[in-house]
């Protein structure tokens, strides 16, 4: 966001001399074509045998003078709107990068398991966005066999929220009422939400469905009313403007697209809960969280590349910085070790003292280096390094 408003400001820059230059030009022009066409004038008034006076020859050469002057100044003028101009280009090298490729690791996908596990993540992607065409023909070109018990709720779930945008929730309601057991313990509106919607179409149609609409609010609203009895006595409210209809009443807004919007989101919700998957793709969060952390890492690639000391970045597996993708993208608790201010990883797990505290296993191997029992550093506490039992987050 930085680099995009660094890059407006030179554009307003050019734009603000620009406007300015144009201004000026039109009036110093005019003023110009002004004094040319009184000139003509008086030179066309004077009979053709007469030879031009010596105030007429002076006033002739100031004009001439000005018109240079004037053009010598637009030039400059416009000179210096070229080089504000070339600022704008330069302000987008400086500001994006094009070599993204700095930042990756090519031999990230190599082998033929990278490669089939990458195949599998796009695929999910495409069955979780709908698109099962695309996602069987890749899977067709990659040679993957995906098994149909794990592609058929995909497609349960599409033609759900195919059927939700067209305004239609029998199929959505089929299926709450399927796992209606799962949606209670989780605690979700979905089957109340689906019900309302079901109840709003009656209500449009008029005082000629009201029968129909009372029948609906006694057959599945009242079973709610624990739960909802707010939203349930204003839905009850809307029956009184049956006759004029709902657009100009109090309860106009349960006629806005904004609750087939939530109901689809919190269909999706449920349902990869139920399927035990997050509500983004795993290909889209790499991608979020990616955007997220690229112009970071532009930025210390090229201050390492500036000190000759790149190297650094490919002789580990860890980023030479750390990066803050904020909370959208914190998905499992971090240890740090308070010794070594390392962060653990598979070969330093952390590891738990019999008093408790916890210490990376590299410092628990120097504390432990040539002592019998070692002391925690947090307690008075001795104990041997064998006792130390590693914790998995």
């Amino acid at each position: 966001m930085d680099s995009c408003l660094g890059v407006e400001r030179e554009v307003d820059k050019v734009l603000s001399k620009f406007n300015g230059i144009n201004e000026n030009a039109n009036q110093v022009l005019q003023h110009i074509s002004g004094q040319v066409d009184n000139l003509k004038q008086e030179f066309e008034s004077i009979p053709s045998e007469n030879e031009l006076t010596l105030q007429q020859v002076t006033l002739l050469k100031q004009t001439l003078n000005q018109v240079v002057e004037t053009l010598k100044r637009l030039t400059g003028d416009h000179r210096d709107l070229h080089s504000s101009v070339s600022k704008v280009g330069k302000a987008i090298d400086r500001h994006f990068t094009v070599d993204f490729a700095a930042c990756s690791r090519e031999d990230v996908f190599n082998g033929s398991d990278n490669e089939r596990l990458l195949n599998q993540v796009i695929c999910q992607h495409f069955y979780q966005q709908g698109m099962l065409d695309i996602a069987e023909h890749l899977a067709e070109e990659a040679g993957l066999t995906l098994e149909e018990e794990k592609t058929e709720p995909f497609s349960d779930i599409n033609k759900i929220l195919e059927s939700l945008k067209k305004r239609d929730v029998t199929i959505a309601l089929e299926w709450a009422e399927e796992h209606k057991v799962f949606l209670a313990r989780h605690k979700s509106s979905l089957i109340f939400k689906l019900h309302q919607l079901r109840f709003i179409q009656l209500i449009e149609k008029g005082i000629t469905h009201q029968a129909e609409a009372m029948q609906y609010a006694r057959t599945f609203l009242t079973q709610y009313v624990d739960s909802y009895e707010k939203e349930i006595q204003n839905l009850m409210g809307t029956f009184l403007y049956l006759p004029q209809g709902l657009s100009g009443s109090p309860y106009a807004h349960y006629l806005t697209p904004t609750l087939w919007a939530e109901i689809n989101e919190i269909f999706m919700h449920d349902a990869c809960r139920f399927l035990g998957l997050s509500i983004d793709s795993p290909l889209s969060i790499c991608i979020n969280a990616g955007c997220t952390a690229l112009p970071a890492l532009l930025n210390i690639k090229y201050v390492m590349q500036q000190r000759q000391v790149s190297s650094m970045w490919n002789g580990k597996d860890e980023l030479p910085i750390e990066i803050d993708l904020g909370p959208p993208h914190q998905y499992h608790s971090v240890f740090a070790c308070p010794i070594l201010r390392q962060q653990s990883s598979e070969q330093n797990p952390p590891m738990r003292l019999v008093c408790g505290h916890v210490i990376s296993r590299d410092a628990l191997n120097k504390l432990g280096h040539n002592v019998h029992k070692l002391k925690c550093p947090y307690c008075p506490v001795e104990q041997n390094a064998s006792e130390a039992v590693e914790l998995k987050f």
